[in-house]
């Protein structure tokens, strides 16, 4: 028996669908339930967790009350960002709004010395960055259905078009 070593060769169960397309549906769905999750559990009670995050940046040199601004924010960022990657809505501003939050917190992590957490947050960097290289795959999203719904929109007014001789 011959192992098939492309990926084309093995078919998935929807048609049309390669292997990268899944993988990149797999991978922004995790991320978005991922971030949604640190949303929820946090926007329960955002004054708690704010207050825990003043706490944590005390011996640095960021202003408390700026802290405790970002780290009220940051539940309803974390849920909005959570809900478009899992639904695959403005997937890439949603991406680079992750990543550039993924970057704030790196910063404020490394300046705790924070070493063993910002690993972890360099782990989400690298998923959002992975995820915005190859969003040309994104097909399974609702962006990609707005987009087909476009372009058949369009094709079907072009078609219903009158000429004038």
């Amino acid at each position: 028996m011959k192992l098939s070593t492309s990926p084309e060769d093995t078919s998935l169960p929807v048609p049309g669908l390669t292997h990268a397309m899944a993988g990149y549906f797999l991978l922004r769905l995790s991320l978005g339930i991922n971030i949604l999750g640190h949303g929820l559990v946090r926007i329960g009670n955002p004054g708690a967790f704010a207050d825990a995050l003043v706490q944590l940046f005390a011996n640095t040199w960021l202003p408390s009350p700026l802290v405790r601004l970002f780290a009220l924010l940051l539940p309803f960022i974390e849920l909005i960002l959570g809900v478009l990657l899992t639904l695959g809505l403005l997937t890439r501003a949603a991406l680079f709004a992750g990543g550039l939050v993924m970057v704030s917190l790196i910063f404020g992590t490394a300046l705790r010395s924070d070493w063993e957490t910002l690993g972890l947050q360099m782990i989400y960097a690298a998923l959002y960055s992975a995820l915005m290289a190859t969003a040309h795959v994104n097909r399974l999203s609702l962006d990609a259905w707005w987009a087909r719904t476009r372009s058949h929109s369009r094709a079907a007014s072009s078609t219903n078009a009158v000429s004038v001789p």
